[in-house]
Parts: C-alpha cells; structure tokens; sequence
C-alpha cells in the first residue's frame, strides 16, 4: 500500500476499480498531502433563521433571494454562485444551513482578516433579507426539516432513518465549524494524527455551545454531537490512530457502508450493508470508478476526516467571530513536534471522554482540570509563532468567557 509519503498517481478517475488493493493504495495516496505546514483554512456553517419568527419554517426562496448572486447552486441552481470577495465559496444543507468555505491563509492573521469580512459580507447579506445566523451547533427553535431536495439528500435521509431519526436531526439542524489544517511532514504524520483527535474531547467541551433543540434544554452541553454520536459509527466514529494513518483511513473507507450510488435516472438509494469494498467483489451490478470512490470518501463524516489536510468535524459552530479561538488554538497546537508532544501529555487523562465532552462540557470535571493547561500551551506558541497580541487577547477573551460560563462561581468577585 502507497503511504503519505509517497506522490499521489496520476488516476483516470473514470477507470473501474476491480481489486480492493488498488482502491486502498489510491485513498492511502491521496489522503494526507505532509509537507511543512503553509496554510490554515476553515469551514464556517451557521443555522438561518427570521429573527422575528425564529421558529418559521425557513424559507429558501428568501435566503436565495438575500445572497444574490453569491447563492450556493442547492438554493439557486441558476445562480451566478460567485465567490466572496477573498474567494470563499458558500453551499447550503440540506436544512439550510448555510456554510463559508473560507480560502487557505499562509498565517492565521491572514485567515482571521480574510474569513473575518468575508463572514461580515455573508451576515450582511442574510441581515439585508430580514434573517440571522444562530451561532449554534444546533438549531435551537426549529425540529428538523427538510428544506432541500435532491437524489443525495435523499439517499442519505432514507440510509439514515434505518438506523435512529439522528441521522435527520445531524442533516436539517446542525452546522459546525471546521477547521482545515495542513497534514505536516510525513516524518510527524502518525504523532499529528493522534494529537488532533486526543485534543477532541478538551476542545469540544470547551466550545460546546448547543444545549437547546427545537425549543427545549437537552441536558447536552453540545446537543449537536449527541446527534453525531447517534450515526453508524463506521460512517461517522474516529478513524483509528497508530503508526499508519493512511492505511487505517483506507481500511475505515472500505468498510464503510455505501449511502448512495449515483445514477443516471431514478433513486441514488442502496440496499443496507453494502460497502464500497462489496461493491468492489460484486456485489452491485457494474464496478465502481475511481471518481465513485471519492465520492464515496466525501459521504464518509468521522470526527477527523483527511482530504489532503486534516478536515477537523467536532466543533460546534461559534457566534459572531469567536470562530477564530478554536481554530488558532488547533493550529498552535499542532505546530511542531515538540508542542505536538506537550499537547498529547497535558490533554491524556481527556483524551477518550468524547461522551462526557459532549454531555457536560468543561463541567466535567476531568476535562476542566485539563483545558487550562492546554489552553495556555496554545497562547504561549502563539505568541511565539507571530499572532499579533491584540488577536492572541480575542483568543483569550473567548477562552475566558467559555470558562466564566461553565464555572461563574470561580469568577465572581
């Protein structure tokens, strides 16, 4: 099998796929691109509502109609889809939900000035047609629907109803924040690997910002992975972390179930069970193509997805511009080997407790005797990679606020 290391193949995407190791060595090559990290990037998605009428079903027409020309095709097939005015691209979900896909920076002060207007000129835009963004991982008004409809959209609804109604509350009422960050050199990768899935629960707790659905208190620090956590884990659990991460995300993919099969006419819909390596053996009719597998790859949503660079799926969304707390704290973390390492030690007695992250957030106790020792490696390398002060002071500040909400007896006077 082909590693991180090696130069990803020049692939005739439209060639069939008949052995399971060609498909393993094409994803085992594509995966991660390792190299000294140049860039950051990240995905902001928000919940859409009527400001006066939080609970309105939404209404597509209108948010088309607010975001011009700059309208994601599932909204306005015939649209202009132009990008935002540093290059960003906006797509919408299946409940609306409306994401920024913000361009790669070479520096965070770069990604902050860049993301930071253009998630200006995208709030502008939805103010100017009477509607806001929540700033939740979680919509917090409205029960789950769906607003937009395709052969995908439907595959997946059906696919994930036979499992629990998660699945639907994942698709129509979530929208996260995820940071992209470079995969690194390929000497760091497996160590790089683990540290960002280590550090999950820490941040997750930290960040957790969803405790209502649809009108009512969860009980859930972060109500939007409780629905995560409720997806077949073999589309949606953690990848495995260990010396070889590329061969684990091949393994992972393969066994992973289909949950969908493009056609040319009639449902996308597959028979329950069927992964892409039985779809390899024979077990649908035709092969499946190169250009099928990476299609395939996108339908897959663990917690760490690679897709070049690390696709980081965890985090709830953040109102406003705290999103930049998170992502230059995963950034700082993930700087070099050696910070790489202090993370991995201060976060490991959080490092498997995803569920109690997502219950109680920084009220669980191990996870707050964690975070602030972790948090202040981030802002110490920080400071000492660049970040201008007064963006390390705004990374504090949202720091500071997430514990002084989690534990206001510790702050008053």
């Amino acid at each position: 099998m082909r590693t991180a290391a090696h130069r990803a193949p020049v692939v005739d995407t439209g060639a069939a796929i008949r052995r399971i190791e060609d498909a393993e060595g094409y994803i085992a090559s594509i995966c991660f691109k390792t190299g000294p990290p140049a860039s950051t990037g990240v995905e902001i998605e928000h919940i859409v509502h009527t400001p006066d009428h939080p609970t309105r079903p939404l209404d597509t027409a209108a948010v088309a109609a607010a975001l011009g020309g700059h309208g994601p095709a599932g909204l306005d097939p015939a649209g202009a889809h132009r990008a935002l005015r540093h290059g960003g691209r906006l797509t919408a979900g299946p409940g609306g939900q409306i994401t920024l896909a913000a361009r790669p920076q070479p520096t965070l002060a770069g990604l902050h000035a860049t993301a930071g207007a253009e998630l200006a000129e995208l709030t502008g835009l939805l103010e100017r047609g009477g509607l806001h963004t929540a700033g939740t991982g979680i919509d917090p008004h409205r029960a789950p629907r769906r607003v937009l409809s395709s052969r995908r959209y439907h595959a997946m609804a059906v696919s994930f109803a036979r499992r629990s109604s998660d699945g639907r509350t994942m698709m129509c009422s979530t929208a996260g924040l995820r940071p992209n960050l470079d995969a690194g050199p390929a000497a760091g990768l497996a160590d790089r690997w683990a540290a960002v899935h280590e550090l999950g629960p820490t941040l997750l707790a930290v960040f957790a910002n969803s405790p209502a659905h649809a009108g009512r208190d969860t009980g859930w620090a972060s109500t939007r992975m409780r629905a995560w956590y409720g997806i077949d884990p073999a589309r949606a659990g953690t990848v495995p972390t260990g010396s070889d991460p590329a061969a684990a995300w091949a393994r992972y993919a393969l066994r992973a179930p289909l949950l969908c099969v493009r056609r040319p006419t009639g449902s996308w819909t597959v028979r329950p069970g069927v992964t892409f390596a039985d779809w390899i053996a024979g077990a649908l009719p035709g092969r499946p193509t190169y250009d099928d597998l990476d299609h395939h790859l996108g339908t897959l949503f663990p917690l760490v997805r690679p897709r070049g660079h690390l696709q980081v799926r965890y985090l709830d969304a953040q109102p406003g511009g705290d999103w930049f707390a998170p992502v230059a704290i995963l950034s700082a973390l993930l700087a070099d080997g050696s910070t790489v390492d202090a993370a991995r030690d201060l976060c490991a007695p959080a490092a498997d407790r995803w569920l109690e992250a997502a219950r109680y957030g920084l009220t669980d106790a191990v996870i707050a005797a964690v975070a602030p020792a972790v948090l202040e490696l981030a802002l110490r390398t920080l400071g000492r990679d660049g970040l201008p002060e007064p963006l390390r002071d705004e990374v504090a500040a949202v720091v500071e606020d997430r514990f002084r909400r989690a534990w206001p007896h510790l702050h008053r006077p």
